[in-house]
């Protein structure tokens, strides 16, 4: 007997990505959320897992897409074949995970499910599939759901059903500057999203808006859930004393004795103007700044380089200077969150955030937050950080400047996020991804 209220699938897109995204973290959510919800969740991922008839490779390469990978001629090959078939669409198949496999390592990263697909390089496939023949990819071999939600503007669809995709942002179009995408190949994309979709989901109304100005689409077939801020209790309430520890010993910061931002080092957040205010607001507590370098990060760290080689030179106590700006590239989600809440405040100037899920983190974990005064930042901080003009070096300056010296301004920001944090609960979010899936889908409510 099925499922009474039916079944939901839920692209892997972002969910194979080895380090995660904000997008990531949302489809995670998603997946938990509609189990929640009682709907039966399925995973449709596009690994480059071969289809092996045997199940238990099907789940070996699943983990490990290298578990037998052809030769060159045999992929060329392959390749040919799939653009030359592929006006016929493309089959999936399950990957039974029977817990032959060890997969300790990945439960941080796996979604909530009740059973997984997976069709090759489903997603490569889709875009070459779209440039070559101006339609979209469909995907067969599945059992059918009720409702199939695209967590991000793909150019696939899954016949026979409801199709709803989630837009986060219209970025390359807006800042263009910004992202490498190809800006005509993007927005012929969206447009086919948007006339394909059975209905449109985005997560914030800055973002909404975008999607009805620049291209007139019915703000009616739109629904804007927002996000939901989660993090283990078990991280959330660690004592100071170990948070300390932790940020002492693992990144040789004092607790509360330093300004963070964390995020990917590319022109969107902003980080040669977040370096140039930093300097000059002549605080005495570091900046730590934690991402993985992206496109244009030479740029956006040219000011480090040079602009702070400058500025050493007029000053006598030079390993004072040279110490003020800290980059890491990575830490385990743990240290993530003892980082956050270890930081006298965390500094997030993005120029533009369809949603800005750092900022909500670390409201959540008490930490205070200088934040942009653009596109979704101010409906989801609220009152509760200090929002500047991310263009301007000397607005982050006054900021960051004010909150190293006053305390009770900290203590009042700490207080307030925590409180508009909680309107971005996972219990929030449940009641309205509910309304939007009972809307879609009136009959399977009950």
């Amino acid at each position: 007997m099925s499922d009474p209220r039916g079944t939901v699938m839920i692209d892997g897109y972002n969910l194979a990505l080895e380090n995660g995204t904000g997008v990531a973290t949302y489809a995670r959510n998603l997946s938990i959320t509609a189990g929640d919800l009682g709907y039966r969740t399925e995973i449709l991922y596009g690994t480059r897992a071969a289809p092996s008839a045997d199940p238990l490779l099907r789940e070996i390469s699943f983990f490990d897409q290298n578990a037998g990978l052809p030769s060159f001629w045999f992929e060329l090959v392959r390749q040919a074949m799939q653009l030359a078939t592929s006006p016929l669409g493309v089959r999936a198949k399950d990957v039974p995970l029977t817990g032959k496999v060890i997969t300790r390592a990945f439960q941080s990263r796996m979604p909530h499910y009740d059973r997984i697909w997976n069709a090759p390089e489903l997603f490569s496939r889709s875009y070459t599939h779209f440039q070559a023949y101006k339609h979209f990819l469909t995907v067969g071999g599945v059992t059918r759901p009720d409702l199939m939600h695209w967590t991000y503007p793909l150019p696939i669809r899954l016949p026979g059903t409801l199709n709803i995709y989630t837009l986060h942002d219209l970025v390359p179009l807006r800042l263009p500057f910004t992202t490498l995408d190809n800006k005509k190949f993007y927005m012929r994309m969206i447009e086919g999203v948007l006339k394909r979709a059975d209905h449109i989901v985005t997560v914030s109304e800055a973002s909404k808006r975008d999607i009805v100005e620049l291209f007139g689409y019915p703000e009616e077939k739109i629904t804007n859930t927002y996000q939901a801020v989660s993090i283990p209790k078990k991280y959330t309430d660690k004592s100071d004393d170990l948070v300390r520890e932790e940020v002492e010993g693992a990144f040789g910061l004092n607790y509360k004795g330093y300004f963070l931002f964390f995020g990917a080092i590319e022109p969107k957040k902003n980080i040669s103007r977040l370096i140039e205010g930093y300097l000059a607001s002549q605080v005495s507590e570091p900046l730590v700044i934690l991402g993985k370098t992206a496109w244009k990060a030479g740029e956006e760290l040219r000011f480090l380089n040079e602009g702070s080689n400058r500025y050493l030179e007029q000053l006598d106590n030079l390993t004072f200077v040279r110490d003020r700006v800290r980059r890491f590239d990575y830490a385990p989600f743990p240290l993530l969150v003892s980082l956050i809440r270890g930081a006298k405040a965390l500094v997030f100037p993005s120029l533009y955030e369809g949603f800005g899920l750092p900022v909500l983190e670390a409201m959540l974990l008490g930490t205070p937050v200088i934040s942009s005064d653009t596109a979704s930042i101010p409906e989801v901080a609220g009152d509760a950080a200090l929002l500047v003009d991310p263009y301007d070096p000397r607005a982050i300056a006054d900021a960051i400047k004010t909150l190293s010296v006053d305390t009770g301004l900290r203590e009042s920001l700490s207080a307030r996020g925590r409180v508009q944090a909680e309107l971005f609960s996972p219990d929030r979010y449940r009641e309205r991804i509910g309304a939007l899936y009972g809307q879609l889908m009136p009959e399977k409510v009950g």
